[in-house]
């Protein structure tokens, strides 16, 4: 079995090295389902909002762009890591430099976009809900709207050549080394690390601002039942009591769902920086679930929406 310091730079897989060929197999048909599953939901997403007038809004603006950047992890990168897994570890294309900083790139594209779009749609909500109407139109001009999108790919940029540093979790300095000689990979980490719980922090005071919104004062969601509601995932004028419940659960599930893809890496990576290193295959189980996240994030923002539902059933048979 090798070593920490062998697996962060040998391994075939970005995510995690595996001596059994069993689990080899089973990574890369885990690999290969999410980037079917993944690919299908995205694209499906960015079609209905395309073809049907309705659904272009605001909110699904920055829905498309998070599908867009996922499919970079789930159409590019994905199925990459499928057929990797599959062969020798002695592969001479394994080896390549090159090509892993390749794979590493979509990757860390693909991700720091779709987070950013995680925010973007979560604080155009908490507008739409907790201010004036005028409020959100002067705020989300088409000009404002196409600028923020535009920003999330031009910070994924610059923050692109501080990732490849990262797909290799921490390791022990060997004997007779300074213990600081993956200090720049390890500081990298930290910053990140907090970035992402910075982001988060940041998403969780928008939803539940809106789920107190919604739930304390359901007079104040019927004044704002103007045409723009129909961006929100949820009945936004709920009038009765269990439908603004239903409202409400169904935001504290898609935070659930984005706190499981996000912060067991964000969490490893900060605590590696004060403590020993976590076993390769525990960092690599929370690579694997931060990525899982950009195949669920189509239906995490599209299953509780009437519109997406009912222009899903016009063209599937």
């Amino acid at each position: 079995m090798p070593n920490a310091s062998s697996w962060s730079t040998s391994s075939p897989l970005l995510l995690l090295w595996e001596d059994s060929p069993g689990t080899r197999i089973l990574l890369s048909l885990l690999y290969a389902a999410l980037a079917i599953s993944g690919t299908l939901s995205n694209v499906m997403v960015i079609y209905l909002v395309f073809s049907f007038k309705k659904l272009q809004t605001t909110s699904n603006a920055f829905i498309v762009n998070g599908c867009a950047a996922d499919l970079s992890v789930c159409a590019l990168w994905m199925p990459q890591e499928a057929v990797l897994g599959l062969l020798p570890p002695n592969s001479s294309s394994l080896r390549s430099a090159e090509y892993r900083l390749l794979r590493g790139g979509l990757l860390g594209l693909g991700l720091t976009v779709s987070l950013a779009s995680h925010l973007l749609v979560a604080f155009n909500r908490y507008v739409l809900i907790t201010k004036l109407p005028s409020v959100y139109q002067a705020l989300y001009q088409r000009r404002r709207t196409a600028a923020m999108i535009g920003l999330s790919w031009l910070l994924a940029l610059l923050l692109l050549p501080l990732l490849p540093g990262l797909w290799a979790p921490a390791r022990q300095p060997p004997a007779g080394r300074a213990a600081d000689h993956d200090a720049g990979p390890r500081y990298t980490a930290l910053l990140l690390a907090l970035a992402v719980l910075g982001h988060t922090a940041l998403l969780l005071h928008c939803y539940l601002g809106i789920v107190r919104r919604v739930r304390g004062s359901a007079k104040r969601v019927s004044v704002l039942n103007f045409h723009l509601l129909h961006q929100l995932p949820f009945p936004a004028a709920p009038p009765r009591r269990a439908q603004r419940r239903l409202s409400s659960v169904s935001v504290l599930l898609l935070c659930c769902v984005f706190l499981l893809g996000t912060q067991p890496l964000a969490w490893l990576s900060l605590l590696a920086f004060f403590l020993p290193p976590a076993p390769p295959a525990l960092h690599a189980a929370s690579w694997l679930l931060l990525c899982a996240l950009s195949a669920l994030n189509p239906l995490l923002y599209t299953w509780r929406s009437e519109e997406f539902r009912r222009a899903a059933r016009s063209v599937l048979p």
